[in-house]
């Protein structure tokens, strides 16, 4: 049983273009709207959860500026990442805890078109960053000798600013042309933030050629990156192993599995969604793998990379030895 705010005047919602097809003028998300009961529930939840990830992910920006131990370019690239999670994850909660709060789910054409684009810079952004950081530990740990020169202060910047530019074109191409297509007279997105796959149940007509650019684009963005990942890290376990000392071999695997369980959250829970064949079954399952690598993933970073790292535990007590000296 649908909530009462997904019941629109569609004759009011639409353009119409022929006499099948149009052009909506705003979307609805559906969201959790099949269990209203738990409305206020779920926005304490997300609420909760969103701001542990501001929290978290800020100390984690905050140490790594503020502690000398961590200025160095795998901290610089943790601390890059953290703001990443906080803006990835600002794109679409902010929205999914109005949605609970007003229970309404209006979204209008040009609002869902700006939060698909942010949304899919961002996970492409994260995708071609956590190739980056790989490679940083790659150079670190099979280049020891060259990484102060390798991995400098310009090359780790022109590293990030392109991680963060690279994916631009092709997001903002892959939502022009999703939302270009025409919809069946349907303005209900069965989902809590606007993005391809739901959209695309949507659209009208013969989707082939759509369904195969997007898939390409995925996999450009995703295995890509993915693959340039487990490179690094097969090159890395052979050097691990061939160190002469447990120690050695201890100290090496702890700087890599964070950065290694991070990986196999996101790419885990981000490849299922946009590699899978689009099927109406498992709507549900959409949902809660997107809640993952959308909601959950972000939360989680900060715990890794604190509770796994002696260095930024170190320096959290520091801080908070300082904070609690004024």
């Amino acid at each position: 049983m649908q909530s009462k705010y997904v019941n629109l005047q569609r004759a009011n919602k639409f353009k119409i273009i022929d006499t099948n097809l149009t052009v909506p003028i705003e979307f609805v998300l559906l969201g959790f709207s099949d269990i209203p009961q738990l409305h206020w529930f779920l926005f304490g939840i997300f609420l909760f959860i969103y701001m542990i990830i501001l929290l978290g992910n800020g100390i984690i920006i905050l140490i790594t500026r503020v502690e000398p131990t961590l200025q160095t370019p795998m901290y610089f690239f943790i601390s890059n990442f953290s703001f990443l999670e906080i803006c990835y994850v600002s794109v679409t909660l902010p929205r999914m805890l109005m949605d609970l709060f007003t229970l309404k789910g209006n979204i209008s054409f040009l609002a869902c078109a700006t939060q698909m684009c942010l949304f899919l810079i961002l996970g492409a952004t994260e995708c071609f960053l956590l190739a980056v950081m790989a490679y940083d530990r790659y150079v670190a740990i099979c280049n020891p000798l060259h990484y102060p020169v390798v991995m400098s202060s310009k090359v780790c910047t022109q590293l990030v600013v392109g991680s963060w530019v690279i994916g631009v074109p092709i997001q903002v191409g892959q939502t022009y042309q999703i939302l270009s297509l025409p919809f069946c007279e349907s303005n209900q997105i069965n989902h809590f933030f606007c993005d391809i796959p739901p959209l695309l149940k949507l659209a009208c007509g013969n989707i082939f050629v759509n369904e195969l650019v997007v898939f390409i684009f995925a996999v450009l963005i995703v295995t890509i990156p993915f693959m340039l990942i487990l490179a690094s890290y097969s090159r890395i376990i052979s050097t691990i192993l061939k160190l002469p000392s447990n120690t050695g071999r201890t100290k090496a695997f702890s700087t890599c599995s964070s950065h290694l369980i991070v990986v196999f959250l996101f790419y885990g829970s981000a490849s299922i969604t946009y590699l899978k064949p689009k099927s109406n079954k498992y709507e549900g399952t959409d949902k809660l793998l997107s809640l993952f690598y959308t909601i959950l993933t972000p939360m989680f970073n900060p715990l890794i990379y604190s509770l796994r790292n002696k260095d930024v535990t170190g320096a959290l007590k520091k801080l908070f030895t300082r904070l609690l000296a004024l």
